[in-house]
């Protein structure tokens, strides 16, 4: 599946984008809370796993995977929920409980829309059939009107999920930023940065 590939998510993840699910404006406790857990990574059912304190067993379940969906492992890094995303997201559906109905709501959507079309949870159908219905919401001005709720939900907790990833101590290496390190030998700007910007040197 083509959506949301991580070159796409560099751009929603740069920034705090999830308004929709209260992730803007982060407390200090919050975005010091983001990513403890990147050291560990839970998948649902592993033992030892984080245990949400905003998720049920079910929802948890499906937040992992639709967050794999999202940001799947490549050859350059691990997955959301190898990231921390979940307990991420978790932690900020208590800190933020406005986001929670819209959450909770999209939740159930998927799960209704999966039982409508192939009479399993989304859990628990196949990763073509998962391909098939995410594909129908992942696409906001190609998608249909009667997928108008799945598409909002699916849009708020993709930049849920890439706002987690991208904060990350996995994510900023991902993304192979170079900031927040001290350089005591700065000799200014490479003189072939000027010949590319055609300009000289003051």
């Amino acid at each position: 599946m083509d959506i949301t590939r991580r070159n796409a998510l560099k751009i929603i993840g740069a920034t705090p984008v999830a308004a929709g699910i209260g992730l803007t404006d982060q407390s200090a406790e919050a975005q010091a809370h983001q990513h403890p857990t990147t050291a560990k990574p839970a998948a649902a059912g592993r033992k030892g796993a984080y245990k949400p304190k905003f998720f049920t067993a079910h929802e948890w379940a499906t937040v992992a995977l639709l967050s794999n969906i999202v940001i799947p492992k490549d050859d350059r890094s691990g997955s959301a929920t190898d990231a921390g995303v979940p307990e991420f997201i978790d932690f900020m559906m208590v800190d933020r409980p406005g986001g929670q109905v819209p959450m909770r709501g999209g939740l159930r959507w998927l799960d209704a829309e999966s039982n409508t079309r192939f009479g399993k949870t989304f859990i628990e159908i196949t990763d073509e059939q998962r391909t098939a219905l995410v594909d129908d919401i992942a696409y906001p001005r190609k998608a249909s009107p009667e997928f108008s709720h799945g598409v909002a939900f699916f849009s708020r907790f993709r930049d849920a999920v890439a706002t987690g990833f991208f904060t990350s101590k996995m994510g900023i290496a991902d993304l192979q930023y170079m900031g927040n390190v001290p350089n005591p030998f700065w000799e200014g700007c490479p003189e072939a940065c000027y010949t590319h910007l055609g300009v000289k040197k003051a």
